[in-house]
């Protein structure tokens, strides 16, 4: 093992919010060091729902294309499906678009869905192994699996961390300016810190609450022996086994997770156990091949109370949990390196002081407990629904129990995945960078997104010409928009931001359109892609700029 001794930033954890972070920083010439005790990338599918904003994020470092070509065939329909069993009884199904729809189906949306992208249904091993190639090929990013973390210590300047083979041997000191904890739930980074978790844990509900039990299979005959059209995602509703079925490949791959019942709490569950389950859900005799099961515990809300001491911090699941439902908990990770990339850089270019990434916590402690409290919501409206006895018969009272859930899932299913409020509309209102213009935002929704310029929040999105997106006019650093016809001059921005060590571009967006939907003449926007002020005119630019970058 012959790690880099110096680096910028130390990443303990190699999931998507690590590699995203190697990603972040690599490309703004920061160098990291990755650690992570696995082998290599998830084999196991975990998270399955890559959000539209996760994907803006991934187009913004210029690979939501090869993202979105990976997972399902492209023709595979990306639906939310419910039924008593899979072989069985379809009770509802919310149709969504396969991602070559998706490409096209963009460029029509407005409103709630306007967007640069939007979602992709793809398994999280497969996002983590092109992070990861994406992080290889950048310069100062050195990423090594196999190895763990077995102590760190800060000081005034830097952070030790002594690291080793998972395996043993090969000791090695590193130094870093920073050390990031994307550990996940068991972080050894937070445990070290010593912070707690705080929220709601233990929750019980008939349907993710409780000890789950994941299976990842291989089902070659399933879509033979189940009559019904393909979807992403496949939900049963009966009292003996509820589960939820997620596609991987489109072709014969699912990650299978059920809630166990009480009988089955404290057996030592074999692959023909899992198997077993497999098949009680497809209610049809059918061969799956098991290739990895494991436990789990639904019912988490959880936000540690602290998310940075010093020159420590944890992002992902080392700072939140959450029950999977909503897709939230992966989407969120990634947007706290997004988070966290840019400010590193700003600082160790020397354009923001230490003190600037103190806004971290600030910005994304709010934030994480905002999409936990919507994660429970659903989870609540998926889990506390009980199926009734009679809802497999096959007579007049069964009959009458399944259009009852019919109807229910159908109205769940566009509460839990029709969710452009959750998507977009998680804002930083309070940020000591955010530039308040004396403006409120609109209430925060789930399934609800009003676009605003207010600072604090998502740019508003718009296609130019019907065919270009804005957020790729946008630079990769910071951007200054001038809106409209009558926009004032900005020369006093550029000064100011010349003088500062700030990478500005300014984009001249002609039309009143998105002059009218920022309602504003001008925009300034975070590497981020944050509001940070908008406002008529630049007497106050060195003002802004300074508070922007923390000064």
């Amino acid at each position: 093992m012959n790690l880099p001794n110096q680096t910028d930033v130390i990443i303990v954890g190699g999931g998507p919010c690590g590699l995203m972070l190697a990603n972040e920083l690599g490309r703004r010439g920061v160098t990291c060091v990755l650690v992570d005790e696995k082998p290599t990338t998830a084999f196991n599918p975990q998270a399955n729902a890559t959000q539209a904003r996760t994907m803006e994020h991934f187009r913004r470092l210029g690979f939501a294309g090869k993202i979105r070509q990976m997972g399902m065939p492209p023709d595979y329909p990306t639906d939310i499906a419910y039924f008593t069993r899979y072989a069985k009884h379809e009770l509802a199904r919310f149709k969504l678009p396969s991602s070559r729809q998706a490409t096209d189906v963009i460029r029509t949306l407005s409103g709630s869905w306007s967007a640069a992208e939007l979602p992709h249904r793809i398994s999280q091993k497969y996002v983590e192994a092109e992070l990861r190639r994406q992080a290889e090929k950048l310069p100062g990013v050195s990423i090594n699996y196999g190895v763990r973390v077995t102590s760190f210590a800060q000081d005034a300047t830097g952070v030790d961390a002594d690291v080793e083979l998972a395996t043993g041997g090969g000791a090695q000191r590193i130094r870093g300016r920073w050390l990031v904890g994307a550990d996940g739930p068991r972080s050894f980074v937070r445990e070290t810190l010593g912070y707690r978790l705080e929220g709601d844990s233990g929750v019980n509900r008939d349907f993710m609450g409780g000890r789950m039990f994941a299976v990842y299979a291989r089902i070659p005959d399933y879509y033979r022996v189940v009559p019904h059209d393909p979807a992403w995602m496949n939900v049963t509703f009966n009292q003996q086994r509820r589960a939820l079925l997620a596609a991987v490949d489109g072709v014969s791959e699912f990650a299978f997770h059920t809630q166990l019942r009480p009988h089955e709490e404290g057996l030592e569950l074999t692959d023909a156990h899992a198997a077993d389950m497999v098949r009680q859900a497809i209610g049809a005799d059918t061969h799956v091949d098991v290739l990895s099961n494991g436990m789990w515990r639904a019912g988490f809300a959880l936000v540690a109370e602290k998310m940075q001491k010093g020159r420590v911090f944890i992002a992902g699941d080392a700072a939140h949990l959450f029950t999977p439902t909503g897709g939230l908990g992966y989407n969120t990770a990634i947007e706290d390196s997004v988070n966290l990339g840019w400010k590193f850089a700003a600082v160790v270019k020397g354009v923001a002081p230490e003190s600037f990434l103190d806004s971290y916590e600030a910005e994304r402690r709010p934030f994480a407990k905002r999409n936990t409290g919507y994660s429970k919501l659903f989870a609540d409206s998926l889990g506390l629904k009980f199926a009734p006895a009679e809802i497999e018969d096959e007579s007049p009272q069964g009959e009458a129990a399944r259009a009852e859930a019919g109807e229910y899932f159908n109205a769940h299913a566009r509460r839990e995945f029709n969710i452009p409020g959750v998507t977009f509309g998680g804002r930083y209102d309070g940020s000591p960078i955010i530039v308040s213009d004396g403006t409120s935002p609109p209430p925060d929704a789930p399934n609800i997104y009003q676009p605003t310029a207010c600072p604090g929040g998502r740019p508003p999105h718009l296609w130019l010409d019907g065919a270009r997106s804005l957020y790729d006019t946008f630079g990769f650093e910071w951007t200054l928009l001038r809106l409209g016809r009558h926009a004032p001059d900005v020369s006093a921005f550029a000064k100011s931001a010349k003088a500062r060590g700030l990478d500005l571009s300014i984009v001249d967006i002609a039309g009143e359109e998105a002059r009218d939907l920022y309602e504003a003449d001008l925009a300034l926007i975070r590497p981020d892609q944050i509001v940070a002020w908008r406002g008529h005119d630049t007497g106050r630019a060195d003002a802004i700029l300074a508070q922007a970058t923390g000064r």
